[in-house]
């Protein structure tokens, strides 16, 4: 029987070393991966010649150091995962392609128990690396962006168990983020709302539908004030629920406007028939405002470089301007009503000094309807530089419209309350 001819055909990578790390043979799996052709190879010293390696010096390879325990200790050493990239052909640019890579050590013994070969198995394993890169930027970018709304973002697993608060729960309890995890989440909650919180979550959760509902949550100062509360499930590809994402509004001020309202016109109720229209008017705006003060959209995108450029734009900014396309472009460009606002300026501060701005209620004349004509706007916003090595790349820009809330406060002031 041809052995030689049998080890070739395994369907494995695999090559045979000496005790010198010259390369004896390898399979036809091990040429093809690792885009080698025998002659390339065979002969050679493994480390030196067939696979040299920018990276690490010779004494710092850790291959070499794999080699070395297996061929000291003749037991099978298992290398961690390394990075060692291969070259394109000319057709494909001759650009290296990034590749990473498994591989175990065994050798083999001769007779009297000394090392007379060395096997190195080797695996492809580049598309479970890259995957498990593209899993951790993701999820760092859910991160940063939940750290930077000012919300109380929380996540559960498939099994409706706490698994992240962000930083902003701690801030506003006063309570360490490891006990809120551990049940203490409870506490916060005003004990009159707890059942009705509990059952409509319990009620979502066994139907796997999104939940809403308004409850009183106990700040670091020990007062409640009242929330909006949503949560979503997210679903893979084949509709089985993962995760469950939820956040928590402050609405407290908007409850008391609204209920000073109701107060109001109920007052005007009792007035004579004369102020009759002018009370069925405040109660219609009384309606509009309270939906909206309820729904309390939220708005964010990211900007990146000097020009302040859309990199990543939510469904809720691209609202205000439905009929626009502005991804990837300037923001200068994609928004020129906002030239000369002073907006552009503050995001070169933001970006130039790395410190965030944060402003209320400011007016903003806006092209909604993209015909030239300027609708005058309020917003309640946020600029945070985003940070890499201690760089500015960009600004996350997070915000959402008051415009009615002004005009309501307004209607107050006109009220005399």
């Amino acid at each position: 029987m041809d052995y030689t001819k049998l080890f070739r055909h395994i369907p494995e990578a695999m090559v045979v070393l000496s005790p010198e790390y010259k390369v004896l043979d390898a399979t036809e799996a091990y040429l093809k991966i690792t885009r080698r052709s025998a002659s390339q190879i065979i002969g050679k010293h493994f480390l030196l010649e067939a696979f040299p390696n920018k990276e690490f010096s010779y004494e710092e390879n850790p291959v070499r150091a794999s080699l070395d325990k297996a061929l000291q200790s003749k037991q099978v050493d298992y290398l961690e995962v390394i990075r060692y990239d291969l070259p394109n052909s000319e057709a494909e640019g001759g650009e290296y392609e990034v590749r990473y890579w498994e591989a175990s050590h065994t050798p083999v013994l001769d007779e009297e128990g000394n090392v007379e070969y060395l096997i190195q198995h080797t695996s492809d394993v580049t598309e479970r690396e890259l995957a498990k890169v593209a899993l951790s930027e993701s999820e760092e970018k859910f991160r940063f962006m939940a750290e930077a709304m000012p919300q109380l973002i929380f996540t559960t697993n498939a099994a409706g168990e706490l698994n992240y608060l962000n930083k902003r729960w701690e801030r506003y309890t006063g309570i360490p983020l490891e006990e809120l995890q551990k049940e203490s989440w409870q506490k916060v909650i005003h004990p009159d709302d707890l059942p009705a919180v509990t059952a409509q979550w319990e009620e979502a959760f066994q139907n796997g539908i999104g939940m809403q509902i308004e409850l009183r949550k106990r700040d670091k100062a020990g007062i409640f004030r009242w929330h909006l509360c949503r949560t979503q499930p997210m679903e893979d590809e084949e509709g089985n629920i993962v995760l469950w994402v939820g956040s928590s509004t402050d609405i407290h001020d908007t409850r008391i406007m609204v209920q000073e309202l109701l107060a109001t016109n109920e007052q005007m109720s009792l007035l004579a028939d004369q102020v009759q229209q002018a009370y069925e008017k405040a109660e219609s705006e009384r309606k509009m405002l309270e939906t909206l003060f309820l729904q309390a959209p939220a708005m964010f995108c990211i900007l990146k470089g000097p020009e302040h450029r859309f990199e990543l734009i939510n469904q809720r900014y691209q609202q205000i301007y439905p009929d626009r396309d502005m991804l990837h472009k300037p923001l200068a460009e994609a928004v020129p009503e906002i030239v000369g606002q002073g907006f552009i300026e503050l995001l070169d501060g933001v970006y130039n000094t790395g410190e965030a701005y944060i402003a209320e209620d400011v007016r903003i004349m806006l092209d909604k309807n993209n015909n030239g004509n300027l609708d005058e706007t309020y917003f309640t916003f946020s600029y945070h530089p985003v940070f890499e090595s201690d760089k500015v790349l960009g600004i996350l820009a997070f915000g959402y419209e008051v415009t009615e809330q002004v005009r309501f406060r307004e209607k107050l002031q006109e009220l005399g309350r």
